[in-house]
């Protein structure tokens, strides 16, 4: 018999490609954080000797879910500034808590707790995009947490960095310590069209053309992003994006819920991603990406829940959930967008958005053993008829237990392996305090 480290048996597996197979009574077998095999579990017990077998024989196994854009720390201000559009969200509640507050045990202890919520909903990977991105590369590799760490740039001054050309060049020192990292990656991370310059951006697209990294950025978020890109550059900002050479495959737009006729042509035409961010965008009035729009043209789409701050939580089965409802509300077709896509969307497009397509995000032999396991057999999902649909449109993130990343389990049986998660939670309690405490003296002062 050959040797294995881990050999997973499950009612059913979810390889995400081929698109859409159910495989019944299958396991997988793991070597060296790598998947050997994907076969039918009496197959595989003859073949293989494993060193830790496990059963699971009401659950689905799938690739781990991939939060394709998000700002982990920003957990610690779940809440704090509700009911609000964007902008005044961002001008009155957000930003003056963050130029207050944010440093690198903020960044640590959010990222921790940020990481926790993810691992425990399913997730293997995530995109971030805050500042001082060492902490968040470095907080992820110590758990074992996959991460695409965003180089943020923006014009603004910041305890981080003053100037747009020392963010990049911060970032690019980031970038060279993980090169070739087995967990951690890099991609660029311009905050938004509006917050960073010609000449910025420029500058950005030549890196990023030199090292084939992602761009991520927020575009066509409001229509105030519209309305004052068109007033001080004279175009739309994906048309201001393509006119610096940035619409290409390497663009990563996130949000993207004002769309126009040549917005989705230039989309199209570029090769350019989209992450789809369904409830933060419903929540702070922003508007809803049309996705089977973008679907239909082939534009690849990828999932993410933005900042708990504004969604409130990091769960991507309900952004999953939302996108479908969304999609069939808008087109008025009921199963414009089936489960299997929109499962493809939360595992395999999300790892092809950021680069990594070719090593995690789908069950095949030789990629990463990024993966989840999902307990069907609970009243929510019970019977299960279609998986698929279980899976999205029945299955809570609570129903998660367990949670590879690279072969390590970082979750068993609904427990967290490496992370301490009462000191994690007492340290997010203690950030609360601290909010707290400053805006009673604030209130005091007055």
């Amino acid at each position: 018999m050959e040797p294995v480290d881990t050999l997973i048996s499950a009612r059913w597996v979810l390889p995400v490609e081929p698109d859409g197979r159910v495989l019944e009574d299958h396991a997988v077998a793991i070597r060296n954080g790598r998947i050997v095999a994907v076969l039918p579990s009496a197959d595989a017990h003859v073949r293989y000797a494993p060193q830790e077998s496990i059963q699971r024989p009401s659950h689905v196994l799938m690739p781990g879910l991939v939060n394709a854009h998000t700002h982990a720390a920003m957990v610690l201000l779940r809440g704090r500034a509700e009911n609000l559009r964007l902008g005044p969200w961002l001008r009155d509640g957000v930003w003056p808590l963050e130029r207050r507050w944010v440093d690198p045990e903020y960044v640590r202890d959010g990222t921790e707790l940020a990481i926790a919520e993810l691992v425990r909903g399913g997730v293997t990977c995530f995109a971030d995009m805050h500042l001082w991105p060492e902490v968040v590369a470095r907080t992820a590799a110590e758990v074992h947490m996959r991460a695409s760490v965003g180089l943020v740039v923006t014009e603004a001054a910041t305890g981080w960095a003053a100037t747009a050309d020392e963010y990049i060049d911060r970032g690019m020192r980031l970038r060279d310590e993980y090169r070739g990292d087995p967990l951690v990656s890099t991609h660029f991370a311009p905050h938004a069209p509006y917050s960073v310059s010609d000449a910025t951006l420029a500058r950005v697209r030549r890196l990023a053309d030199e090292l084939d990294l992602p761009v991520a950025l927020h575009v066509h978020e409001t229509a105030w992003e519209i309305e004052q890109s068109e007033q001080k550059f004279g175009r739309r900002p994906l048309a201001r994006l393509a006119s610096l050479g940035l619409a290409s495959p390497q663009l990563v737009a996130i949000h993207m819920t004002q769309l126009e006729a040549q917005d989705l042509d230039t989309l199209a035409g570029s090769g350019a991603s989209v992450v789809h961010c369904p409830e933060s965008n419903l929540k702070l009035g922003a508007g809803v990406c049309p996705l089977p729009s973008l679907l239909g043209r082939g534009v690849r789409v990828a999932l993410g829940t933005d900042g708990a701050a504004s969604n409130n939580d990091l769960d991507i089965l309900g952004e999953a959930r939302t996108a479908g409802l969304l999609a069939s509300g808008i087109s008025a077709t009921p199963g414009s967008l089936i489960a299997s896509d929109l499962l493809r969307m939360a595992t395999l497009e999300g790892a092809r958005t950021l680069g990594l397509g070719e090593t995690t995000g789908s069950l095949v032999a030789g990629k990463w053993a990024d993966l989840c396991c999902i307990d069907l057999q609970q009243p929510r999902t019970w019977p299960v008829n279609d998986v698929h649909a279980a899976v999205i449109y029945g299955a809570s993130s609570s129903q998660v237990t367990d949670t590879w990343v690279a072969g390590r389990r970082l979750m068993a049986d609904r427990a967290l392996v490496y992370l301490d998660e009462a000191a994690v939670l007492e340290r997010a309690e203690s950030w609360r305090r601290r909010f707290e405490n400053s805006r009673v003296e604030a209130a005091s002062d007055d």
